[in-house]
């Protein structure tokens, strides 16, 4: 009995893929907005009323298929951040912050799915929150650790850079205390902006708003990213002489 089980689920399991590798092949064509059960299952050579007992909706394919997006770029970001050097905070940020970007060109249609224009009519449910923050935890843990070593220093309130106003501030503390992340909240702020930013970056380079602009496209990244860890506090230690 083990091994019919074993079995039908394998099967069961490798339909599934083959319905979402499709999917992703009519994104590609089609875009997320015009994703079709009925086209999914004609490329498979399925009846439509087989393919929904694997997703009973369009909804539910198009989550997994997010879901599945936000978990490869967060596997990404948390490879390059166990890899990179942990006490060096600055080169571990732009580790973290490049496996994400090379992810987004290596799978583009991807990333415009859980990045890019709304898709019309479907709301994302709580099931794709936890993969959805994956990258920021790792970009979370690169701070926490810097502070931990003692080498974070909260961002400087000057001229240049006010004071939050007093709703970011409490979005700020509240953000601190809902994720227990052990953090100023000023340095959360900051995390949160630079969080933005990076995928700022990411989806101006991959929609072609930098054609014509900027050639030099990853030493301008870089460079991008590094300020954006100044902004964080993130500083590297002095090295030895």
């Amino acid at each position: 009995m083990n091994a019919i089980r074993g079995a039908r689920e394998r099967a069961r399991a490798e339909i599934t893929a083959a319905i979402k590798d499709e999917a992703r092949r009519q994104l590609a064509r089609e875009g997320a907005a015009r994703l079709s059960l009925r086209a999914v299952a004609r490329e498979l050579g399925m009846v439509s009323s087989a393919l929904y007992r694997y997703f009973p909706s369009r909804d539910d394919l198009l989550t997994a298929l997010i879901i599945d997006a936000y978990d490869a770029v967060g596997s990404a970001a948390e490879r390059a951040l166990a890899a990179a050097d942990r006490d060096a905070p600055v080169t571990r940020w732009r580790e973290v912050c490049g496996a994400v970007r090379r992810w987004a060109l290596a799978h583009p249609h991807e990333y415009a799915l859980i990045y890019g224009s709304p898709v019309p009519g479907y709301f994302a449910p709580q099931a794709t929150v936890a993969p959805a923050s994956r990258v920021a935890l790792a970009l979370v843990v690169v701070a926490r650790d810097a502070r931990a070593a003692g080498v974070l220093r909260e961002p400087a309130v000057d001229e240049a850079v006010p004071v939050p106003p007093e709703a970011v501030a409490e979005d700020a503390v509240r953000l601190v205390e809902r994720l227990g992340i052990d953090l100023p909240a000023p340095v959360t702020a900051a995390l949160v902006a630079a969080w933005a930013e990076l995928f700022g970056l990411i989806g101006f380079e991959l929609f072609g708003h930098f054609n014509r602009l900027i050639d030099a496209r990853e030493e301008f990244f870089d460079h991008a990213v590094t300020r954006l860890a100044a902004t964080v506090g993130l500083t590297d230690p002095p090295k030895e002489p």
